[in-house]
């Protein structure tokens, strides 16, 4: 009769240096033959997360505009003085918080031409103006339509309509 042994259980240290993690890693490519592999992709990584920085602080700073080889057109350069990019305070910084809704930063906070303070630019107002400037579409639709048909059936008739 032949006597089977069982392995002993092992567990604590004795589990942890038994296991082989290089056999696991090789399994999904992180295996000491890949480190080349992935020194390479991290390369890469950081040579393109690199140029994508560059290109934004060139968007940031640049006088050119984004990827921009050709010169700004003349209209744009003379406009530019009037048009400014507005820095907020930090919210918990109260001295700056002061200075700026002393020099008007609160009151018409969107991007508009310095010096003018655009205090009518409230939602319901907004709303009105759009809805008025939508009626006005219509109505010209409407116009144009009746008297293209108009022109076209005094046509039909005989008359010289231009």
């Amino acid at each position: 009769m032949v006597r089977k042994r069982y392995q002993e259980a092992k567990t604590g240290f004795q589990l942890l240096k038994s296991i082989d993690a290089d056999k696991y890693l090789k399994k999904i490519g992180l295996g000491k033959e890949d480190h080349y592999f992935w020194k390479q992709v991290g390369k890469a990584l950081l040579c393109t997360y690199t140029l994508f920085g560059v290109a934004w602080l060139y968007n940031e700073t640049s006088p050119l505009g984004w990827w921009t080889l050709k010169p700004r057109p003349k209209e744009e350069r003379e406009l530019a003085h009037l048009y400014e990019r507005r820095e907020f305070p930090y919210p918990g910084d109260a001295e700056a918080m002061e200075e700026f809704v002393a020099k008007g930063g609160m009151i018409g906070t969107t991007i508009g031409p310095k010096g003018i303070i655009e205090t009518d630019k409230d939602s319901v107002n907004y709303q009105k103006e759009m809805q008025n400037k939508k009626f006005e579409q219509e109505a010209m639709k409407l116009w144009l339509r009746m008297r293209n048909e108009v022109i076209s059936e005094l046509q039909e008739k005989g008359y010289d309509v231009e």
